[in-house]
C-alpha cells in the first residue's frame, strides 16, 4: 500500500476515487429488533438522495452510515463534552451475569475512585453476551444467555450512578467468520484465514460487516448505555498474512483509511442514537507509522471521528527500547508517561476528542523479566496518566480481579 499513497499525484487520484465509491454506494438503513420482533436481517437499501427529510422517531432507523461524512459532519459530532471524567474497569459478558461478581465489583465502584465499567456486548470470541432480539446473531449461533437480562442490568447500574460503556470487539470475530465465509478474511487460495490462535477475521472492507456490527452495536444504545466502545478496529497483525487478500477494494483504499471510513461511518450512526463513541487502538501506534498502516489504525485520523480514543498503554505491550525505556514492562510511569507525551504531541491540534487510556492491571508473565504488578505499578501508571495532563483512564484485567489498594 505504501507505493500507492507514497506518490502525491497518486494519492489524490485514489483519495477521489474513493470518495466517488463511498458516493456511489447504495446506502445501508440498519433496524435492530425491538420488542415487536422486527425482522433485523432485512437490510432495507435506499438512495442518498431520496432520504426523507423527516427521519423515522424509533432510535433503530440509521441515516447513512457507509457515506463518508464531510467535514461539517465531522466538525459536528467531535464538539461533544464528556460528562464525567471516566475511570473504569473491564467487565467481561459471565462476570456481568454473575450475581456474586457483579455485587463485588459494583461494591468496589462505589468504595474507591472508580466510576465506570466497560461491559462486553460482543467478544473476542465473537459472542453476544445476551440473548439479543436480532435474527443473523441468533441463526448463526453468536448470542449467549451469560446476562439473563441486560436491560434490567443497565437499568440498575445507572441507577446507581456508574457511567456504562458498551465493549464492542469488530473485526475479530469467529464465529461469523465461519458461519459466514464470504465475511470473512480470506487466503489467496479462497480459504477462510486464521490467525496464530486458529481464529477467523472478518473482512473490515465488506460493508456486509459493517452492517452486522452496527446492529448490535444499535441495540446496546438501545439498552441505555452511555457509550459504545469498538475493540478490534483493526486488521489482524500475524507473521502469515502475505497470503492473505481483502478484495479489489484493496488496491483503491489503504487500510488506514478504511478503518477511518468505519470509524466515521460508526459514529454518525451511534450519535444519533445518543451515545458516545469510542475506540481502542495499540499505544504503539501513537508514535509508529509502520504500526500503524500495518493494521490501520490512524491514530489522528480515527480521533477526528471519535468522542474519546483509547489508546491500549499497556508497559508490557511495548518493545524494549521504545521511548528511550530500557525495559519497559519494569517501568510502568516512564513509558505510559512518555506515551502518553507523544499523544499530546500528536493530537495537539484536536481539542474535542477525550484520551482515555487503558492501564494494566495484570502480571504479563509471558515477558522476559516481567516484574509483578502490584498496587504501586498501578499506581505509577494512573499518575503517569495525570502527569501527562490527561484525566481518565481505565484498567484492565482479563479475570476481573481488580487490586483495590491502587484505586483507593
Amino acid at each position: 500500500m505504501a507505493k500507492l499513497v507514497g506518490d502525491k499525484k497518486q494519492k489524490a487520484f485514489f483519495q477521489i476515487v474513493t470518495v466517488t465509491l463511498l458516493l456511489c454506494c447504495t446506502l445501508l438503513v440498519v433496524h435492530p429488533e425491538n420488542s415487536q420482533h422486527k425482522n433485523t436481517t432485512d437490510i432495507v437499501k435506499q438512495n442518498h438522495l431520496e432520504k426523507t427529510a423527516t427521519k423515522p422517531a424509533s432510535a433503530a432507523v440509521t441515516d447513512d452510515p457507509c457515506v463518508t461524512a464531510d467535514a461539517d459532519s465531522v466538525e459536528t459530532i467531535s464538539g461533544r463534552v464528556q460528562d464525567i471524567k471516566v475511570k473504569g474497569i473491564y467487565v467481561t459478558g459471565p462476570a456481568a451475569g454473575s450475581e456474586k461478581k457483579m455485587n463485588q465489583l459494583v461494591n468496589l465502584v462505589e468504595t474507591t475512585r472508580l466510576n465506570a465499567m466497560v461491559i462486553d456486548i460482543k467478544n473476542d470470541a465473537g459472542e453476544i453476551t445476551y440473548k439479543m432480539n436480532y435474527d443473523l446473531a441468533n441463526s448463526i449461533g453468536a448470542t449467549y444467555n451469560y446476562v439473563k437480562d441486560m436491560k434490567a442490568l443497565v437499568k440498575d447500574l445507572k441507577a446507581k450512578g456508574i457511567y456504562l460503556i458498551a465493549r464492542i470487539v469488530t473485526f475479530k470475530d469467529p464465529i461469523l467468520a465461519k458461519q459466514v465465509p464470504e465475511y470473512s478474511i480470506k487466503n489467496k487460495d479462497g480459504t477462510i484465514f486464521y490467525d496464530n490462535k486458529g481464529l477467523g477475521w472478518v473482512n473490515p472492507y465488506n460493508r456486509d460487516v459493517w452492517k452486522y456490527v452496527l446492529n448490535v452495536a444499535g441495540q446496546a444504545a438501545e439498552l441505555g448505555f452511555d457509550e459504545v466502545q469498538f475493540d478490534y478496529i483493526r486488521f489482524p497483525t500475524d507473521a502469515k498474512l502475505t497470503d492473505v487478500t481483502y478484495g479489489s477494494e484493496e488496491k483503491l483504499v489503504s487500510k488506514q483509511e478504511l478503518i477511518k471510513q468505519f470509524t466515521l461511518c460508526a459514529a454518525d450512526f451511534l450519535r444519533e442514537r445518543g451515545v458516545k463513541v469510542s475506540a481502542d487502538v495499540f499505544g504503539g501506534v501513537i508514535g509508529s507509522e509502520l504500526d500503524s498502516s500495518r493494521i490501520g489504525q490512524d491514530y489522528i485520523g480515527m480521533s477526528e471521528c471519535l468522542d474519546c480514543i483509547c489508546p491500549m498503554v499497556y508497559p508490557s505491550a511495548f518493545e524494549r527500547g521504545c521511548y528511550g525505556v530500557k525495559n519497559p514492562d519494569a517501568s510502568p510511569y516512564e513509558i505510559v508517561y512518555q506515551a502518553l507525551q507523544d499523544s499530546q504531541t500528536k493530537l495537539s491540534g484536536n481539542r474535542n476528542v477525550v484520551v482515555r487510556p487503558w492501564l494494566q492491571d495484570f502480571t504479563a508473565s509471558w515477558v522476559d523479566n516481567h516484574v509483578t504488578y502490584d498496587a504501586e505499578k498501578i499506581k505509577d501508571q494512573i499518575k503517569a496518566v495525570y502527569a501527562s495532563g490527561y484525566e481518565e483512564w481505565i484498567l484492565w484485567n482479563a479475570k476481573n480481579n481488580y487490586t483495590a489498594g491502587a484505586i483507593q
